[in-house]
């Protein structure tokens, strides 16, 4: 169904016969011999003081379509394809194809939600290849560990990207805008060089991250593991911090968050790779 107003897109909407209750309907603003308008008189309203809940149920159960939004939006329906193909043939005094006339439909976009981020204050501790980690959106004044500030790069306050020890962002690892992990990694070390690390979320387990003076890894979670990846990321970087370091083959960390422990490979730094200068 579709809670509108006596605008097109509710107008539409009822023409493909779709329950429609209207949410404002300013019969004044709309001349009376319009179509629309007869349409927004027979419409049913929407009660802002009811349950809305209800008001629906009873919308869709008992909907029947009105008749006026489709008979005015087209004559003839479905056919608007031979119809138009015809008039453009005449109008360029061609003969029209045999084949029959076709429409290709536009795909739906692909469902991409805006995330929305906050900036973590990452709380952790570290003890061999073991991290503790807290991540909260304030402050952890008086906690014991260490704390760095980690950053999503669509944050809604970009000006917190310049104080980020560590830069996240996530998404395929083949998207043609970001160039790849490991170059979307160095652009955002050269773009924000107060930041210690970049972290490119490519899956549920998986992240790519590079550290400036460390170079490029990828991070990978154990079975059974539903930690945050940019989680990962943080621990590799306070482990990196407190002075570890990745051996030739990579290694293993074990990340305690959220009452569980988390076995993350670190894998080993990529052939040919380099650390992102200051």
């Amino acid at each position: 169904m579709v809670l509108g107003d006596f605008g097109a897109v509710t107008y539409y909407a009822a023409a493909l016969g779709t329950p429609v209750l209207l949410a404002a309907a300013a019969q004044d603003r709309l001349d009376p011999e319009a179509p629309l308008a007869a349409f927004v008189r027979d419409a049913p309203r929407l009660d802002p003081y009811g349950p809305l809940r209800e008001q629906v149920e009873k919308l869709t159960a008992g909907h029947r379509p009105l008749a006026g939004p489709a008979e005015f939006t087209t004559s003839a329906p479905g056919a608007s394809a031979a119809l138009l193909r015809r008039h453009f043939y005449t109008l360029m005094d061609l003969p029209e194809p045999e084949r029959p006339a076709l429409l290709e439909p536009l795909p739906l976009p692909p469902y991409d939600p805006p995330s929305r981020t906050s900036p973590l204050h990452v709380r952790t501790r570290v003890h061999g290849t073991d991290i503790t980690i807290e991540r909260s959106t304030e402050h952890p004044y008086g906690a014991g560990g260490t704390t760095h500030l980690a950053v999503h790069e669509d944050t809604l306050d970009p000006g917190s990207l310049e104080l980020a020890d560590v830069i996240t962002r996530d998404g395929p690892p083949d998207d043609p805008r970001l160039g790849g992990p490991e170059a979307w990694t160095a652009e955002v070390l050269r773009r924000h060089p107060r930041s210690a690390l970049a972290a490119y979320v490519t899956g549920p387990h998986t992240c790519t991250v590079r550290a400036r003076a460390h170079g490029v890894f990828r991070l990978l979670a154990g079975p059974g593991t539903d930690l945050d990846p940019a989680a990962y990321a943080s621990s590799l970087h306070a482990w990196l911090a407190a002075g570890g370091c990745v051996p030739e083959g990579g290694g293993v960390l074990r990340i305690h968050a959220a009452g569980g422990v988390h076995r993350v490979v670190v894998g080993p730094r990529l052939p040919g790779d380099f650390a992102a200068q200051p």
